[in-house]
């Protein structure tokens, strides 16, 4: 019996040191929260205008050439080997040139990258100081971003912290949750 006790007691303390050192926790939907920030929505339209202006720049450049390739098919049996491999140059000059301009307007370090640094990243900073300072006043030590990929099979609406940040920016929570 004093061997059932001092399991018990055992189990009992460990349970206790459990639940004294249990995180408190909740989490953001920072999408829904970035949705409701004007300054946001309007950085994404500036974006988007930026982004369709270079890809229609990309297609015009692709459409010339493969207007040049057909030509070049069309043409090919009454050119000279040296007229046929200056248009070849030239066809693959162009495709060089249009890859290297998506590259410099969409690659990793191009230009709609940088814009979006510029543009969206003091909202995010102001956005994540927000998210600590909720969980600092709400005595939180984790916070998760259901939004990021996180999969969330249940989620209590009491630990959804959102609405406290989107206060904490100033903002009015919108509707859409």
């Amino acid at each position: 019996m004093k061997t059932l006790t001092k399991i018990i007691a055992v189990f009992g303390l460990i349970f206790y040191t459990f639940s004294a050192t249990a995180q408190k926790f909740g989490y953001v939907d920072t999408e829904y929260i970035l949705n409701n920030i004007p300054a946001y929505k309007e950085t994404q339209g500036e974006l988007d205008k930026l982004s369709i202006e270079w890809q229609k720049q990309l297609e015009r450049q692709y459409s010339e050439i493969d207007k040049m390739y057909k030509n070049y098919q069309a043409e090919q049996i009454l050119l000279t080997e040296d007229m046929k491999t200056k248009r070849e140059e030239e066809i693959i000059k162009k495709e060089k040139e249009a890859k290297e301009y998506q590259k410099q307007k969409f690659g990793v370090d191009g230009e709609l990258f940088k814009k979006r640094q510029e543009l969206v990243k003091p909202i995010q900073d102001k956005v994540y100081q927000a998210v600590k300072d909720v969980a600092d006043a709400s005595g939180l030590d984790i916070i998760f971003d259901k939004s990021s990929g996180l999969t969330m099979l249940y989620s209590n609406a009491k630990y959804n912290k959102s609405d406290a940040v989107l206060k904490k920016l100033g903002y009015t929570p919108g509707e859409s949750k």
